[in-house]
């Protein structure tokens, strides 16, 4: 692994991880944009399962989203806007011409890619796992005030419960009563990978608002290339799936796959059959 420091646009920084071939061409290199409440570091070993599976001469770069990791802070003005300047400035840093994002970063992914069409930065290949883009209504959004007054409050397990409840919408977890389940939150939250989720709530509040408080519709994204590959898993929530179907059928050309064994963690748990399907798509 290499690490590297980005200064950013407006005068922050990125943290960058880069696994595989240091001097990997931009053709042959992928940045991989991860989700709500995770670090690139979560992303470890997919990112190094990912660069095995590419080959010899590919690599793989995962950067800490703004609020996160070694990164800075989310800016005062923070938006979707700010997401995608970070994508350029990653693409510039390393040269990649590909693109990976796995739920909220998938949306970043896709906007990023909705942005850079007909660009310098339009990438030759975009994937998205489990994209979470709010498609004509596809999610209800209600829950996040909900959950944004929890967290102000201090309340994490409540917050976390909303969170639960509103983003695994046909689950049944998401059937459990909410008191029961911020229960439940306290429990789980004393893992290691559970106690950073609730330290970067409050960052998630920014960046659940930029990807849901309006509700896109296909359209908005028919000018993704046609080359985008979307993916989603066959465990994960009704919402994703949803998404991925209408946002496919939008864009000429692009693709549908469902991974039979997936679900919504697959990628930062590097799943072996997601694995061997990225790597061929991006190689393909």
């Amino acid at each position: 692994m290499r690490e590297q420091d980005i200064r950013t646009h407006d005068g922050g920084n990125l943290a960058l991880y880069s696994y595989g071939t240091e001097d990997a061409p931009g053709e042959r290199r992928v940045v991989l944009i991860g989700g709500a409440f995770l670090t690139a570091l979560i992303y470890r070993p997919f990112s190094i399962a990912l660069s095995k599976g590419l080959g010899e001469g590919w690599a793989v770069d995962v950067y800490d989203r703004r609020g996160r990791g070694k990164s800075s802070e989310q800016p005062s003005d923070y938006s979707m806007a700010t997401e995608i300047a970070d994508v350029r400035t990653i693409m510039d840093a390393t040269g990649a011409r590909n693109i990976m994002g796995h739920s909220l970063g998938g949306s970043v992914a896709l906007n990023a890619a909705q942005e850079f069409v007909g660009s310098s930065h339009q990438p030759d290949k975009l994937a998205v796992y489990d994209a979470a883009v709010n498609i004509d209504g596809s999610m209800d959004t209600g829950w996040i005030k909900g959950f944004e007054d929890s967290v102000n409050a201090g309340d994490i397990n409540k917050a976390m419960a909303k969170m639960k409840r509103g983003m695994e919408t046909g689950t049944a977890l998401a059937r459990v009563p909410e008191p029961i389940l911020a229960g439940l939150m306290a429990v789980v939250s004393r893992t290691k990978v559970n106690k950073l989720f609730r330290d970067l709530l409050p960052t998630g509040v920014g960046e659940l608002k930029a990807a849901f408080d309006e509700s896109d519709t296909p359209r908005d994204f028919s000018a993704l290339p046609s080359s985008t590959h979307f993916m989603v898993g066959k465990k994960s929530p009704r919402f994703y799936k949803v998404a991925a179907a209408r946002l496919n059928r939008a864009v000429p050309g692009s693709t549908l796959e469902v991974s039979p064994k997936g679900f919504h963690g697959s990628v930062p748990a590097a799943v072996n059959e997601l694995v061997s399907d990225i790597s061929d798509y991006f190689k393909g």
